[in-house]
């Protein structure tokens, strides 16, 4: 199912953290996203803050004003597109079966503490040796791609707006998972979060993002983009498996009550060649997409 959202019906879902971040300011700065627009609510809010901070504090102030002024001018030319397939799935080992498409993944390697489990997404599916059938989705989201080429000849507009199409296409998938949790799929049909909620992520399941710390392997896309045909919302992959535009996000959605995000980390030779045989690739261009995990 594909859908378009306009900007200003996924602008109250982007979380302002990671813009302010991508910024330079630190998460306590972003709260300014909370407060009421009246300038007694914003000098309230200034006065939280020791003195030495209170410049930074203004500039966060002013940043957000010119980022919300922005997504009013870009909400009249520009959408943001979504696509997603809830699958027929299975786990078989440290591979889930999705509508008879096989897709691998990996499996911790490494534990922080002594009694942690190693994990792989797999956990969080019914095993095929149940007989019983469960349910998977995979998603892709993303902007027009003519949105990051605009304001090119104005840095400072031009990275603006590259900010916001970031967190507009993550935006997009959070309004998009939320209709799934609780309409298509409707396994959370009694879900009522705030979204200071939905954002922190108080819902059942997860939603587990390519080129994340628990699937780091960018070329999962290709397997993700048979299933989906992300050219119908304007995304093509590189021969590297890139998304474009460079603002879109792909991944999986999980329900599992148990199931939580952690990262793969370290993996050792043993897996690296399992996992190149299971995604039939030669070893040395598997070493290439999981370079950071060797």
């Amino acid at each position: 199912m594909t859908l378009t959202y306009s900007i200003h019906q996924v602008a109250p879902y982007i979380n302002w953290i990671y813009f302010f971040h991508a910024w330079g300011f630190q998460p306590r700065f972003a709260a300014i996203a909370d407060i009421h627009g009246c300038d007694v609510c914003r000098a309230s809010w200034l006065t939280t803050f020791e003195e030495a901070d209170r410049p930074k504090a203004s500039e966060a102030m002013q940043l957000l004003k010119e980022a919300n002024r922005m997504l009013n001018l870009l909400d009249e030319d520009f959408n943001v597109k979504t696509t997603f397939r809830l699958c027929k799935a299975n786990a078989d080992g440290d591979n889930i079966l999705l509508d008879g498409t096989v897709l691998p993944l990996l499996r911790q390697q490494t534990q922080r503490h002594a009694d942690d489990p190693f994990l792989c997404l797999s956990d969080f599916v019914r095993p095929l040796s149940s007989g019983i059938t469960d349910t998977v989705g995979v998603f892709a989201s993303t902007v027009d791609a003519d949105l990051e080429r605009i304001y090119e000849q104005d840095p400072y507009k031009h990275l603006l707006v590259q900010t916001l199409a970031d967190r507009l296409a993550e935006a997009a998938t959070e309004k998009m998972h939320q209709y799934v949790r609780k309409e298509v799929w409707g396994y959370a049909k009694e879900e009522s979060l705030t979204m200071k909620e939905l954002l922190a992520e108080n819902f059942q399941g997860i939603r587990p993002a390519v080129g994340y710390p628990s699937l780091p392997d960018q070329s999962i896309n290709f397997i993700l983009n048979d299933l989906l045909d992300m050219q119908q919302i304007g995304i093509t992959l590189t021969e590297n498996g890139a998304m474009h535009p460079h603002a879109s996000v792909s991944g999986l959605m999980l329900a599992h009550p148990s199931a939580r995000y952690f990262a793969i980390g370290k993996i050792g030779e043993d897996q690296l060649k399992d996992y190149a045989g299971r995604r039939g690739m030669p070893v040395e261009t598997m070493k290439k997409f999981l370079a950071g995990n060797l």
